[in-house]
C-alpha cells in the first residue's frame, strides 16, 4: 500500500460520519442547523439507531445547554452504543423466573416501576400493549428484543436511503462532489437492491442528458479547487539557521501550556515582550518535554506550535502583525530578524490538528489511585500522583526558577478552580507550607495538595477536578494539553517577558492569524460570487485557509477534503460546512501532514450553493 493510500480515512470512519450526517439530515434540512431542545436530541439519536434513556438525554442536555451542533452530535454518537439485542435479552432473562421465554404484565410492571429509570403504570401499559402481539397477557421477550433492535436498524437504514435519494440534500451538505457512501455501507445489499441502485444510476444519466443547463455550466457551479503538493520535511531547504555565537546573546524564556476546552477550542496564556532597544532577535517555541516519568514518553511532542508577534497597545481593529514563526528546526518553530525597541504581544498558537478533545470512549473506566493511608493511618499522596504534581509544578513555574510566585500560582488557580488566591491567603500558605523568598517550593506545592486531600478525608474528587483541568485523564496521562516553552535571544539587549491574562486574547490571536493568511497570498473568488474570496496560506509545514465574505448577506461554504493525501485537518472531518456572516472573515481550516517524512497533497474543493432553491 502506498503512503497516499494509507493516509486516507478508513472505511469505518467514513461510514460512521456518513451515518451521522444521514441521521442528522433526517431531522434537519442542513448539518449547520443546531439541536435546540432535548426532544430534538432524542429524535436525531433515534434516527441514528440509538434508544436514549432519560438519563442519557440529561447527560448531554443539561440545564445550561441551549444548543448542540452537528460536531457535538457526532461526539455523542461515539460515546453511545447502538441498542444491543443480546444485552436486552440478558436483562429480560433475569426477570423470566419460569424460564419459558415469557414475562407477565405484573412482573414487567414491578421491574419497570421500581428499578432504574422508573416508568409510570400508564407507560408500562403502553409498552405491554404494543409488545403483547398475541394478546395473551404475556410478553415474548425474544420477539420483543428482535423487533426493538430491528426498528433501531431500520431507522438508521431509512435515514441513509433518504439521503441517497435526495440529490439536492446531498449536494447542499456534501459540497459539489458527488456523494457515494463507503463500500462497507452497501456490502450487505441484496441483488434486488443492487439492481435498484443501477436503475438509479441510469435515471441520473438521463437527467443529466435532459437538463436545460449545459454540463459545462454545472461543472463551474460556484466551486473553487486548490491543489498544492507539499514535500516532506526531510527534504526542506532554506531553513532559518541558528545565529552563530547564540550562546553569547542575551536570553529570556517563558513556559506555558495549550489546553483543550470543553467546546474543543484551545486556550493558552499570552505574553508581553519588552525590548529596551532595537536588536537582532532569534525567537523559538516548542513543546516542552517533562522528564519526571521516563517510562512514559510524552505524547504531545508532535503537536505543532507557532508564535505570533504583534505590536502591543493597538486595538483589535488596528492590530499590527510584526512577524510569526514559519520555519522549523526539529521540534522548534523559529523566526529570525530585527525588532525595534518597544513592547510586543507574544501570542502562542497551535492548529488543533494534533491536539484535540478526547472521546470519552478512549478514557479508561479505571482510575489511578491518588491517595492512600500509611501504616500509622495518616493520608499521603501516591507516588503516581506526586510524579504528575511535579509535572504540573514544572508547567506552571513559568519563569523556570524552581519556585511559584503568587502570580504563577494564580494562573494555576484560575485554571483549576476559577478563583484567585489573595495576599491574605498567600500569607496563610507561607505559614503552613514550604516557601522560599515568598514563593512556593515544589515540596510546598505537594504539601498544599496533601492538605486539600486530608481536608476531604481522602476523597479524591477535588484532586480529579484539578488534574482533569490540567489535561490529564484517569490514567494520569496528559492527553488534552501541550506544555510549551518560548525562548527569545537578543544580540544587543536583555529581553524581558511577562505572562498576561487578557480577556481579548482570543480576538487578538484570531486577528493576527487572519492577517498572516491574507497578507501573504492573493485571494481567489468563488465562481459566481464576486464578493466571496478564499485565501490559502502555504507555509513549509502548514496550510491554512480563510473565507472572506464581503457580501451583505451570510454565505455557507461547503468544504471537501476527500482528495487530500497524507493530510489531517483541524476540523477533524473530510467534508464540512462553514457559515460566514455578512462582511466577515473566518478561518476555514488548518491542514498538516499526517506523516511529516512523506510528501503530502492538499486538494481542497470549496463550494458555495445559493440558500434558495435553484
Amino acid at each position: 500500500m502506498s503512503s497516499q493510500e494509507s493516509s486516507r480515512p478508513s472505511d469505518e470512519d467514513e461510514l460512521f460520519y456518513t451515518q451521522c450526517r444521514a441521521a442528522y439530515l433526517a431531522v434537519f434540512r442542513s448539518s449547520l442547523a443546531n439541536i435546540s431542545s432535548k426532544q430534538q436530541l432524542c429524535r436525531v439519536l433515534q434516527q441514528a439507531g440509538r434508544n436514549p434513556s432519560h438519563a442519557t438525554l440529561n447527560k448531554y442536555w443539561t440545564s445550561r445547554t441551549s444548543k448542540l451542533n452537528f460536531d457535538d452530535f457526532c461526539e455523542i454518537l461515539k460515546c453511545e452504543r447502538k441498542t444491543d439485542e443480546a444485552e436486552l435479552m440478558r436483562a429480560f432473562r433475569k426477570l423470566d423466573v419460569n424460564g419459558d421465554g415469557c414475562i407477565t404484565h405484573s412482573v414487567l410492571e414491578k421491574a419497570l416501576t421500581s428499578r432504574g429509570e422508573k416508568m409510570t403504570a400508564e407507560e408500562v401499559n403502553a409498552v405491554f400493549s404494543l409488545a403483547d402481539v398475541n394478546k395473551d397477557g404475556k410478553l415474548d421477550y425474544a420477539e420483543f428484543c428482535r423487533r426493538l433492535a430491528s426498528t433501531a436498524e431500520q431507522c438508521q437504514t431509512a435515514a441513509l436511503e433518504n439521503l441517497k435519494a435526495d440529490a439536492k440534500l446531498r449536494r447542499q451538505n456534501f459540497g459539489s462532489q458527488l456523494y457515494s457512501p463507503p463500500k462497507s455501507s452497501v456490502a450487505s445489499e441484496s441483488s434486488a437492491s443492487a439492481a435498484q441502485h443501477a436503475e438509479s444510476d441510469s435515471s441520473a444519466k438521463k437527467d443529466s442528458q435532459s437538463s436545460s443547463r449545459p454540463p459545462s455550466a454545472r461543472s463551474r457551479r460556484s466551486s473553487l479547487s486548490n491543489s498544492v503538493t507539499m514535500t516532506s520535511s526531510s527534504s526542506k531547504a532554506g531553513k532559518v539557521l541558528e545565529p552563530q555565537g547564540l550562546q553569547d546573546w542575551r536570553h529570556g524564556s517563558m513556559k506555558g501550556c495549550f489546553f483543550v476546552e470543553e467546546d474543543e477550542s484551545i486556550s493558552s496564556l499570552q505574553y508581553h515582550l519588552h525590548l529596551p532597544q532595537a536588536t537582532a532577535v532569534y525567537l523559538t517555541i516548542q513543546p516542552l518535554s517533562l522528564s519526571h516519568r521516563p517510562d512514559k514518553p510524552p505524547t504531545w511532542m508532535n503537536v505543532d506550535t507557532a508564535l505570533f508577534v504583534t505590536s502591543a497597545g493597538e486595538t483589535k481593529e488596528n492590530l499590527s502583525l510584526v512577524c510569526f514563526t514559519e520555519s522549523k528546526d526539529k521540534d522548534k518553530y523559529v523566526w529570525r530578524g530585527e525588532l525595534s525597541a518597544g513592547t510586543y504581544h507574544l501570542l502562542p498558537f497551535t492548529t488543533g490538528c494534533r491536539l484535540k478533545k478526547q472521546s470519552k470512549k478512549n478514557f479508561s473506566d479505571k482510575s489511578v489511585k491518588l491517595v492512600y493511608k500509611t501504616d500509622t493511618g495518616e493520608l499521603d499522596l501516591t507516588s503516581e500522583l506526586r510524579e504528575v504534581l511535579s509535572e504540573i509544578f514544572e508547567v506552571i513555574d513559568l519563569d523556570g526558577n524552581g519556585l511559584l510566585s503568587l502570580e504563577e500560582y494564580n494562573f494555576f488557580e484560575l485554571r483549576t478552580s476559577g478563583e484567585k488566591c489573595d495576599q491574605d491567603a498567600w500569607a496563610v500558605c507561607k505559614e503552613n507550607f514550604d516557601m522560599r523568598k515568598n514563593q512556593l517550593t515544589r515540596q510546598g506545592f505537594m504539601e498544599l495538595n496533601l492538605m486539600e486531600a486530608t481536608e476531604r478525608d481522602g476523597d479524591p474528587a477535588d484532586l480529579w477536578v484539578t488534574l482533569e483541568s490540567m489535561g490529564y485523564n484517569r490514567m494520569l496521562e496528559l492527553v488534552e494539553a501541550c506544555p510549551f516553552q518560548i525562548d527569545v535571544y537578543c544580540e544587543g539587549t536583555q529581553p524581558s517577558m511577562q505572562p498576561l491574562s487578557l480577556d481579548s486574547g482570543t480576538k487578538l490571536l484570531n486577528q493576527a492569524l487572519q492577517k498572516s493568511i491574507t497578507s501573504r497570498f492573493g485571494a481567489k473568488a468563488l465562481r459566481g460570487h464576486d464578493n466571496v474570496f478564499i485565501y490559502t496560506y502555504r507555509g513549509d509545514h502548514r496550510i491554512s485557509s480563510l473565507i472572506a465574505n464581503k457580501a451583505n448577506q451570510k454565505v455557507t461554504v461547503h468544504v471537501n477534503n476527500e482528495q487530500n493525501r497524507n493530510c489531517c485537518s483541524s476540523r477533524g472531518m473530510t467534508v464540512f460546512a462553514v457559515e460566514v456572516p455578512a462582511r466577515t472573515k473566518m478561518v476555514c481550516q488548518h491542514v498538516l501532514p499526517i506523516n511529516e517524512k512523506q510528501d503530502w497533497i492538499y486538494n481542497c474543493v470549496e463550494t458555495s450553493l445559493p440558500s434558495t432553491s435553484s
